[in-house]
C-alpha cells in the first residue's frame, strides 16, 4: 500500500518552494528597479497612442451580451468534433443525441435574435 502521507509531504514541500521562490524574485525586483518618476512614466500608455477621454467611460453593455453568446455557441460548436469522428460508432443514437443537442442550439439562437442580442449597433 502507498504512502500517501509522503505525497503530501511532496506536494506541500513544492508549494513552499514555490512560494519562496516568488517572494524572493518579487523582493529582488523591487529592490532594483529604479525609483525615479517622471511625468512621462507616469501617463497611460496604450498601444503607442495617446489616451482621449477619461478611463472611466460608460460602454454598453450589449457588446458583453454579443461577446458571451460569441463564447456560448463557439465553445458548442467545439462538441461536434468529437461527435463527428466517432458517428460511425454511435450509430442512430448518437444522431438524434446530436439532433437534439443542434434543436437546443437553434432554440437559443432563435431566442437572441428574437431579444435583438444580435444586432450590432
Amino acid at each position: 500500500m502507498p504512502d500517501y502521507s509522503l505525497s503530501y509531504f511532496y506536494v506541500f514541500t513544492f508549494f513552499g518552494a514555490g512560494a519562496i521562490f516568488v517572494t524572493a524574485l518579487l523582493t529582488l525586483s523591487n529592490l532594483v528597479q529604479p525609483k525615479r518618476s517622471t511625468p512621462e512614466k507616469l501617463t497611460t500608455y496604450e498601444s503607442g497612442e495617446e489616451p482621449v477621454g477619461q478611463a472611466w467611460g460608460r460602454y454598453p453593455s450589449h457588446f458583453y451580451v454579443f461577446a458571451l453568446l460569441f463564447v456560448v455557441f463557439d465553445v458548442e460548436v467545439i462538441f461536434l468534433f468529437p461527435w463527428a469522428v466517432l458517428f460511425r460508432q454511435l450509430g442512430w443514437y448518437g444522431l438524434v443525441e446530436m439532433g437534439i443537442f443542434i434543436l437546443i442550439l437553434v432554440a437559443g439562437l432563435f431566442y437572441a435574435w428574437r431579444k435583438d442580442a444580435l444586432t450590432w449597433y
